[in-house]
């Protein structure tokens, strides 16, 4: 055997084996999905496990890309996703400095409070109530408002800010920079690791998120795709697709087959965004946890 080489024991050999299960538990749902949006209406309507398309149609596509409606709260989600993950970035980046600094009065009393919103909620009718008043509610700007802080991140940018040497930001003042031109022209760009983390985060959460759009918004023009599906899926209500595709198709599509393709282009602009940002993620975690 070689140096450095080591024997594939049982251990090894049952480790593999059970992380393999886990990974196919986590991938075959998704591939079930994709499949049966792929077959023809009839197929999907089966319900049948099957590894490939038993007979291929994108009929559930046309009819999903055709509907004006499910299109715009594509456009809704998009937008609230864009304005929302840089809104937060930037909002909780400018909290995160100005608290990890010991020299910020009443520094205690903030982290306090901020700690307190993490661990206790208003409730959803007090919450509610002051969406309400705020005049938030059926607003686009729900989306983007109540979501431009959270404690966890804040954290997470403080103790990576904590890393930047403090004598860069010394001779910036030197040089003239404020306390915005030394976050804005030296810390942050020092920072893209983070920034890629947290941006992540909070893409995720506006891109799936369906809960603010049941609870907020009325308007079909402001519904996000994600309140649609959820719809979609909780009240089976097909019809106006359905006739569409009647209209198109000569023939009744079957809800399934409507739901997996709009499945699929609710969950795919997101996973193909995120391989491009996973170094960024495990590095911007890991230095924000050991070193804060």
């Amino acid at each position: 055997m070689k140096r450095g080489m080591r024997r594939f024991g049982v251990f090894d050999f049952f480790n593999t084996l059970i992380m393999l299960g886990v990974c196919f538990m986590t991938l075959y749902p998704m591939w079930f999905v994709f499949i049966n949006s792929l077959n023809a209406p009839e197929q999907a309507m089966l319900g049948t496990v099957n590894w490939f398309p038993e007979a291929f149609s994108l009929a559930s596509y046309s009819v999903v890309f055709n509907d004006k409606s499910l299109m715009n709260g594509f456009l809704i989600t998009t937008l609230r996703t864009v304005i929302g993950t840089v809104a937060h970035v930037l909002f909780t980046a400018i909290v995160a400095y100005g608290i990890s600094k010991h020299k910020l009065i009443g520094r205690k009393v903030y982290m306090k409070i901020a700690l307190i919103t993490m661990l206790f909620s208003g409730g959803l009718i007090p919450t509610f109530l002051l969406m309400t008043k705020l005049g938030l509610y059926d607003n686009f700007w729900v989306f983007i408002i109540p979501s431009m802080y959270t404690f966890f991140n804040m954290v997470i940018f403080m103790s990576f800010f904590r890393t930047i040497p403090e004598s860069l930001e010394e001779s910036a003042k030197v040089d003239g920079a404020s306390d915005y031109g030394v976050l804005f022209r030296i810390v942050l760009p020092n920072s893209m690791a983070v920034l890629a983390t947290i941006g992540l985060f909070s893409a995720v959460y506006h891109w799936n998120d369906y809960y603010m759009g049941v609870i907020y918004i009325r308007s079909q023009e402001i519904l996000p795709m994600q309140t649609m599906l959820y719809k979609i899926i909780a009240e089976n209500s097909m019809s106006f697709m359905q006739q569409q595709a009647m209209a198109q198709f000569g023939a009744r599509l079957p809800g399934n087959s409507i739901k997996f393709a709009s499945m699929v282009v609710a969950t795919l602009p997101i996973l193909m965004v995120y391989p491009f940002i996973q170094r960024f993620l495990v590095k911007g975690v890991l230095i924000g946890a050991i070193k804060g």
